[in-house]
């Protein structure tokens, strides 16, 4: 009898499949979205739909984003022929873009406002054992100064700026890549370079939908 993981191989690959279709071209994160099992990330009755390119309720008003969406992003963060050093995750949900950072980034610092979020994450994430994800229960609006800079930033929320507190803890040469709101029904993905210590390039991408970036913890 196969394993779950040998049941769900060929979804893996499938998806990775519609990921390039979509649009992504970076093959290391093509291959992280190929290994990383995104149904352990949900609810049993959610399995069957795991592998599909869609959002999906992970509960508390949340989701585990679309995979396209999670892999352009992390495509983005990637500079030329620069391998990703210390990573900031805003939004942990639960846990499956940790988990594909994780096998692109030396170290992942993911945090997570809402406390069942937090603790979901950790149980789910604690059978692969990555030695290199921290996962940390707080305020994402504050990044985590103690930890900073950070060679790259990522967002999974959407706000109606970039919090200071992120740009500031953000590398020089470092790239952060959020969705911003427009307004109530328009968000555009923005990619931040850190040009110096004072200097920020602002790139628009792609349009996007998220759920919205909120202060403080529950």
């Amino acid at each position: 009898m196969k394993s779950a993981a040998e049941r769900f191989a060929g979804h893996r690959q499938a998806l990775a499949a519609k990921v390039h279709a979509a649009g992504v071209k970076h093959g290391k994160t093509l291959e992280a979205i190929a290994t990383v099992p995104r149904h352990a990330f949900m609810d049993a009755g959610l399995h069957a739909q795991a592998y599909e390119d869609s959002a999906l309720p992970i509960g508390h008003q949340q989701t585990i984003s679309k995979p396209s969406v999670v892999a352009r992003m992390i495509e983005i963060l990637h500079k030329p022929k620069h391998q990703l050093g210390k990573v900031l995750e805003i939004g942990t949900g639960c846990g499956y873009q940790a988990a594909v950072l994780s096998l692109l980034a030396q170290e992942v610092y993911s945090i997570e406002r809402i406390r069942p979020l937090h603790d979901m994450a950790r149980e789910k994430l604690r059978p692969f054992r990555i030695k290199n994800l921290r996962l940390i229960y707080g305020d994402g609006i504050l990044g985590l100064p103690q930890a900073a800079p950070f060679d790259a930033i990522i967002l999974a929320a959407a706000g109606l700026g970039i919090p200071d507190a992120l740009l500031d803890q953000l590398a020089i040469g470092g790239r952060l890549v959020a969705p911003v709101a427009k307004n109530e029904k328009e968000q555009q993905l923005v990619m931040v370079e850190r040009m110096s210590s004072h200097r920020y390039q602002r790139t628009v991408l792609d349009e996007v939908f998220f759920v919205p970036l909120q202060s403080g913890v529950v």
